[in-house]
């Protein structure tokens, strides 16, 4: 304090013992969740690409599924429904992407049906459920499988072989405010989708008298650059993020509510 400082100041007294840390054993599913992450890291080499998607068609839609969800028979469709939905679609035109490294037996399996992971955040620590054949579940599926997955995640009760056979991952950190992360593979897949926030961005208005505001989505991708090559992994990043613009008329020309 400034009276500690001045000539005859008051000395400042004894420091306050230090209050006693928690000791948590590193063990259990945090240790699992630490050794896998670890063994990605030293098997796999990563690389991270970022871009953003106009996200004015899904904060629309998500308006229409709560005003009219009940009229409409869907259940409650979040942002990260819809995004996993366009995923699920997006994968099988790219099974570069869509992979599982096999290293034991040096080879690389290239799937043409989207095994979805998605990531949920539970007490216990990070879990992740795969939907399989996802490419084939309309907008609501989608939205019942990943909400019974999260909740029988965070109940301590999801089937155990629910956990196992993902060909692509993705987990979304937008809700806490991230603009951009590094996800990091979930072994032995070669891609990872991390989905960041929304925010208001500048950009040219469409009848080109000025600058108006846009909410754009952050996406962050990481690939295998062992089995995937930037630029395969940059036009699936497109790809997504084209669906995600699209995802509306995409929506309608399936019939896939």
């Amino acid at each position: 304090r400034a009276r500690d400082l001045a000539p005859g100041g008051k000395a400042a007294g004894p420091a306050e013992p230090e209050a006693r840390p928690e000791i948590v054993p590193y063990k259990g599913i945090r240790k699992l969740i630490g050794d896998r992450m670890h063994q990605s890291l030293m098997e796999h080499a990563q690389l991270t690409m970022n871009a953003t998607a106009d996200a004015s068609g899904l904060m629309a839609l998500r308006s229409a599924f709560k005003a009219h969800a009940e009229a409409m028979g869907l259940p409650r469709i979040t942002i990260n429904d819809m995004i996993c939905w366009v995923v699920a679609q997006t994968l099988p035109k790219f099974p570069d992407v869509n992979a599982v490294v096999d290293k034991k037996g040096a080879a690389v399996a290239r799937h043409r049906q989207a095994h979805l992971g998605v990531a949920i955040d539970t007490p216990r620590g990070l879990v992740v459920p795969v939907i399989a054949n996802a490419q084939r579940l309309s907008l609501a599926e989608m939205s019942r499988a990943i909400a019974a997955y999260a909740a029988d995640s965070r109940k301590g009760s999801i089937n155990p072989d629910l956990l196992a056979g993902g060909t692509f991952t993705v987990t979304n950190l937008g809700s806490l405010g991230v603009e951009s992360f590094t996800p990091i593979l979930n072994s032995p897949q070669a891609a990872i989708l991390g989905v960041c926030g929304i925010r208001d961005e500048p950009v040219r208005a469409q009848d080109g008298g000025g600058i108006a505001l846009r909410p754009r989505i952050g996406l962050s991708l990481t690939i295998d650059h062992q089995v995937v090559d930037g630029a395969p992994g940059a036009r699936f990043l497109q790809a997504v993020v084209k669906g995600i613009e699209n995802i509306q008329a995409s929506l309608a020309m399936l019939g896939a509510y």
